[in-house]
């Protein structure tokens, strides 16, 4: 059975849960001289992350464990595990999920059509607007180069 986090009083008022188990709700414990919040030997436990959490399961999820991949060397690694892509760019994550489309491998934390799907949007949106831009300044150099011969042959 978990542990339960009680709320600060909970054995004192009946409101904050006192043999009223629907009103057992945790609430952070706040206020300048609260003693739980300054987490003090001596009185009830606050809910904090990975409390109490079975240190073996740590890195796994399903009893596989879990690798976090940061480039496109370390999918060369992987053979059964869950691969979580860790803190990379677009570039690099783009070649890492195309990568891992062809090893077949799985990505816990990216969709990876999606992602794929929008990344290519992008980019064929990113050339468009290159493209325009490359032909607004030809257009824009012809002109000008235009009226300065001009105002030289007239002098």
């Amino acid at each position: 059975m978990p542990k339960q986090f009680l709320r600060r009083d909970s054995a004192r008022h009946s409101k904050l849960g006192h043999l009223r188990k629907k009103l057992k709700k945790w609430k952070r414990p706040t206020g300048r001289d609260n003693k739980m919040r300054e987490k003090r030997r001596g009185y009830p436990k606050v809910v904090s992350i990975g409390y109490s959490r079975d240190k073996s399961l740590r890195g796994t999820i399903d009893g596989k464990k879990t690798i976090v991949v940061m480039n496109i060397k370390d999918l060369d690694k992987v053979k059964d595990e869950l691969v979580i892509i860790g803190a990379v760019g677009n570039k690099k994550k783009i070649e890492i999920l195309k990568k891992a489309k062809e090893m077949k491998i799985k990505i816990r934390n990216v969709n990876e059509k999606k992602f794929l799907k929008k990344a290519t949007k992008k980019k064929i949106a990113e050339t468009k607007k290159g493209e325009t831009k490359k032909e607004e300044k030809k257009e824009t150099k012809s002109t000008e180069i235009k009226p300065k011969e001009k105002e030289k042959k007239e002098w």
